[in-house]
């Protein structure tokens, strides 16, 4: 690479720019210009994620601490703190949405032979959400309950590489349930959900979609056993029935038959009883997959560890949308680097990396091959196991 480019620089020219150009086109971000583009404001906001910026004027004091070196960021705009203010306010956030949509797609395709500890030939997927806390004070149009504010943010996520693949922003009310109704179900893909999401009419639209789902019981669902099947209680199924629902109200909404399967999890001495709409698979596969729901968990602290999504630039929703927008392109584009240029490293390994080198110039394959090189700190050994790809 060119000696002469920045590590952000480097880093930034993995990025479509053409496409982005066209998502700003698509809602009119940079109608009558004011000399800082939508391009210059995500620049800033990529900043900001990279080097854990605490907010605006921290922004703006680093960014014109090397006016010479702005140019070559690819930033044209002057960099002010009420600019980026105005920036964060104006801007649709869609147009960040929409790109996110755009690296999304890049990703899964490098992503898509990456194992997942369960050997399945389908597609995979683990649906949750993560509640951000927001002072309501400030932001009163977030109301959660009477004295919090907070914002939910619904995940898929792709098992094979841990990739979002549909992320939905909501104020703190909404129940997890009604995100089933914005899935397009995938024919043949397995869908891992927790209880929250136990909605029995819902469920039966992934099975009309022939799409299956993973996901536990709760003890008030009444079950009738129509057939049992042989199970070898050594590896932790103690039983994998055929049943019915009872309830005259589920059985309207859920006609056909499910199938239960009662787990032991040694580790934490307890019972875990799951439905799935899948009768091919072995149980302990079954209860491996709903084992796997867990990545979505440490997908969402990993977020909220190593990037700026808990505190944000600005108040409105736009900006908070935005801000959470960009931080996912930074986690997708950190992803499609480690691909591309097939580095060992972690994903936090090259956040850090790329933290202390963004203004470096220095290729960026050098930069990151000389922390992987050397001797391994016990620093990164308490990271999430889940990124150590």
């Amino acid at each position: 690479m060119n000696l002469g480019r920045t590590v952000f620089s480097q880093l930034i020219g993995f990025l479509p720019d053409r496409e982005f150009r066209r998502c700003v086109a698509r809602y009119h971000g940079d109608y009558r210009l004011r000399g800082f583009s939508c391009w210059d404001q995500f620049l800033c906001m990529a900043f900001a994620q990279f080097t854990y910026r605490e907010g605006l004027r921290d922004i703006e004091a680093c960014l014109r601490s090397s006016p010479d070196k702005l140019y070559h960021m690819g930033i044209r705009g002057r960099v002010s703190r009420s600019t980026l203010a105005d920036a964060n306010e104006r801007h649709d956030w869609h147009i960040f949405a929409d790109f996110a949509q755009i690296l999304i797609a890049r990703a899964r395709v490098l992503y898509a032979d990456d194992p997942f500890g369960t050997e399945l030939q389908h597609s995979a997927y683990a649906l949750d959400s993560t509640t951000i806390d927001l002072c309501l004070a400030m932001f009163p149009w977030a109301r959660f309950r009477e004295r919090k504010g907070a914002v939910k943010m619904h995940t898929l996520i792709d098992l094979h590489g841990n990739i979002p693949v549909f992320v939905c922003i909501t104020d703190g009310k909404v129940h997890d349930v009604n995100i089933l109704d914005q899935l397009l179900p995938e024919p043949g893909a397995f869908y891992v959900i927790d209880r929250g999401y136990l909605d029995f009419e819902r469920l039966y639209r992934l099975t009309l979609a022939a799409a299956f789902f993973v996901t536990r019981t709760k003890d008030n669902v009444l079950l009738q056993r129509r057939y049992s099947h042989p199970v070898d209680r050594t590896t932790g199924v103690k039983s994998d029935h055929t049943v019915f629902l009872v309830a005259p109200g589920s059985i309207k909404h859920y006609p056909a038959a499910l199938r239960r399967v009662r787990y032991f999890d040694a580790e934490h001495q307890r019972f875990l009883v799951f439905l799935t709409n899948n009768f091919e698979l072995p149980a302990l596969t079954i209860a491996n997959l709903y084992k796997s729901r867990w990545q979505v968990e440490l997908f969402f602290k990993w977020i909220k560890q190593h990037l700026r999504i808990k505190v944000f630039f600005g108040i409105s929703q736009n900006a908070v949308r935005t801000q959470i927008w960009v931080a996912i392109s930074i986690y997708l584009l950190v992803a499609i680097v480690k691909k591309e240029l097939n580095l060992s490293a972690s994903l936090y390994q090259i956040l850090q990396v790329v933290s202390v080198t963004i203004f470096e110039r220095v290729p960026i394959l050098q930069a990151l091959q000389l922390q992987v090189s050397g001797e391994k700190s016990g620093l990164f050994f308490n990271q999430l196991s889940l990124f150590n790809l």
